[in-house]
């Protein structure tokens, strides 16, 4: 462990990146001060679908996401909802997304998405290896089911997967049936992935690891970190209550991160995706995440019953939830389950906000303007999944070690030609 115990870094935001990043930069010997208002793992880590989704390496921003616009904005409980009085204001962030759609772009996300997802699970396991905590990860795959679509196309989709190098195969009705007896026989076809894994209860998986951080000496700081001030060779970090100093700072702060770079001069097409779950207290059956290609929702047996998520809205950071998006989740996951031995209601729903960048990608990096300064934030769906990933990387920078990933794709000049990026390629394999 290196002794930089003389180095004082605020991470601002304690979702499970700032959690992550928290703990591996307090294990490399720093000291570290994590913020947040809202206590730890209050949003999307608490909330989130419980799914490592090292399978989800293609951008949303595809082509053929086209022919389902019209039939998605215009159902109110669908799957994509913009809100009206929300609808200019990210008119900016889909153009920007509708960019990102040549082929060109689509395969250097795709490939920028794959670097970080195929090492997600490998950064989980040594991260929770060292405190004997492998048991909070459930490895036993993850479902994509079919009920109409034609096999031909199923079949594309499973080449288009393994073209990538995911571990995956067609399963039947049968073999379905029985992996997960108590699914629909309605289900025709199933994809199963067979390196992904799920966790049965998201918030009690960050909580364990901030458990860590404190007691290797991190502080927890539960205040408002309303500006990040350059202060000469330090920061100031300017809270509700006080003012505190670091000598470097971590933003990732989440859907709220762009607040605190705009002082700084940092300017990002940031906005939030809310997402939506409810919990079934049920005894469901489920051994692993099931996931509905047509319904777009994901099913994932947790301790307390079963989590439906999904759903994507965007109506900002101040609008009060619908939660008529959450129980509109309850159909789908009655037609996938069978019923027969005991009904499916909402036992309690929820909503919290994605971080989101039209092209799918996080901000990972150093700031290009500012020494000492970084971010980690934008993850979009998939921040459970890069969590102990991303925090790898921004300790390698920390430390100014050459990351093992190339992370010029994630670096915040992709938004500004006025921005240079400076992160260094890794050294070769």
């Amino acid at each position: 462990m290196a002794d930089n115990n003389n180095q004082q870094i605020a991470v601002i935001g304690a979702g499970i990146i700032g959690i992550c990043s928290a703990l591996q930069l307090q294990r490399a010997g720093f000291t570290v001060t994590l913020y947040d208002e809202q206590g730890l793992a209050q949003g999307c880590s608490k909330g989130n679908a419980g799914h490592f989704a090292t399978e989800q390496i293609f951008p949303l921003a595809h082509p053929s996401l086209f022919k389902k616009l019209p039939a998605m904005l215009f159902d109110p409980l669908g799957a994509l909802r913009i809100d009206w009085r929300y609808a200019v204001k990210v008119a900016p962030w889909f153009w920007k997304f509708i960019r990102n759609m040549p082929t060109i772009k689509y395969h250097a996300h795709t490939e920028a998405l794959k670097a970080l997802n195929e090492q997600s699970l490998a950064a989980y396991e040594r991260l929770l290896k060292e405190y004997k905590l492998s048991h909070l990860i459930s490895k036993k795959g993850s479902l994509l089911t079919f009920e109409s679509t034609p096999v031909a196309e199923i079949e594309n989709t499973l080449k288009t997967y393994q073209h990538q190098g995911i571990k995956v195969r067609l399963l039947n009705r049968d073999q379905i049936q029985a992996l997960e007896p108590s699914l629909s026989s309605a289900i025709k076809y199933a994809l199963l992935f067979e390196e992904v894994a799920h966790s049965v209860d998201p918030h009690l998986f960050c909580i364990h690891l901030a458990e860590q951080f404190n007691k290797l000496g991190g502080q927890f700081c539960q205040q408002k970190v309303t500006e990040v001030k350059q202060d000469n060779n330090n920061y100031q970090i300017i809270t509700e209550q006080n003012i505190y100093i670091a000598n470097k700072v971590v933003i990732a702060a989440g859907a709220w991160s762009n607040a605190l770079l705009k002082p700084l001069g940092y300017h990002t097409p940031l906005d939030t995706e809310r997402g939506y779950h409810c919990m079934a207290d049920i005894n469901h059956g489920l051994s692993r995440p099931v996931a509905s290609a047509e319904r777009s929702f994901i099913m994932t047996p947790m301790n307390h019953g079963l989590r439906i998520a999904g759903t994507v809205e965007f109506a900002g950071l101040n609008k009060k939830m619908n939660n008529k998006r959450a129980l509109a989740l309850l159909p789908h996951a009655r037609a996938l389950l069978d019923e027969s031995h005991q009904p499916i209601t909402a036992a309690s729903t929820w909503m919290g906000y994605r971080p989101s960048l039209p092209d799918s990608l996080p901000v990972i990096g150093r700031a290009p303007k500012h020494h000492n300064l970084y971010f980690a934030f934008g993850h979009q769906h998939l921040g459970l999944t890069q969590g102990a990933v991303t925090a790898e990387l921004i300790t390698a920078l920390c430390l100014n070690h050459t990351p093992n990933i190339n992370i010029q794709p994630y670096c915040i000049s992709r938004f500004s030609t006025q921005l240079a990026c400076s992160e260094a390629r890794p050294h070769p394999q």
